[in-house]
């Protein structure tokens, strides 16, 4: 059985929206933490709005990376999305819970969800996400799409917290407490 990793870059406040924040903290072992989750991960799962952004900025890219995300199978949650053309893309548009939960059952690495913070939602009020990979960043934000959206509960156990670099990155990986 696969497990499903959600992914997200954090500020302190809490938003996750537009992470361009994120840029001058990359490092080594930012890239490292990161490469973490591509090496243990043979599919993505994404919410519309992140696979809209990803499609555009990682097909002309030679950073690193760019061979995994444009090749890696991506599976895109849309009720609206018509064609997913960025390489060995499937919308997901009908039973999303059901098709992810199918998709855990089968054979292979991890499942990675990057950003897709309204996804992120719907996969944890229903019990599909396994781990929860974040960096948390040293600035507040003011403003935007928080991690999570008010009324969301869920009780997590940390598995694993450590600076990354001298930046003031936090590592910080969780797992959901079955109640």
């Amino acid at each position: 059985m696969r497990k499903l990793v959600f992914t997200q870059f954090v500020s302190l406040d809490g938003v996750v929206e537009n992470p361009a924040w994120t840029f001058p903290y990359w490092n080594d072992d930012i890239a490292a933490f990161k490469g973490e989750e591509t090496d243990n991960s043979d599919a993505m799962l994404l919410g519309r709005i992140t696979y809209d952004g990803m499609s555009q900025a990682w097909p002309n890219s030679d950073d690193e990376g760019a061979e995994y995300f444009n090749s890696v199978r991506k599976y895109v949650v849309s009720t609206t999305l018509k064609n997913a053309d960025w390489n060995n893309s499937v919308i997901i548009s009908d039973n999303i819970v059901d098709e992810i939960a199918k998709l855990k059952e089968q054979d292979g690495k991890d499942i990675t969800v990057h950003g897709s913070a309204q996804l992120a939602q719907t996969l944890l009020e229903n019990d599909l996400i396994d781990r929860i990979r974040l960096l948390v960043y040293p600035v507040v934000i003011g403003e935007g799409q928080k991690l999570f959206k008010d009324g969301t509960t869920a009780t997590l156990k940390l598995v694993e917290s450590k600076p990354i670099g001298d930046g003031g990155v936090v590592a910080m990986i969780y797992e959901p407490v079955q109640e």
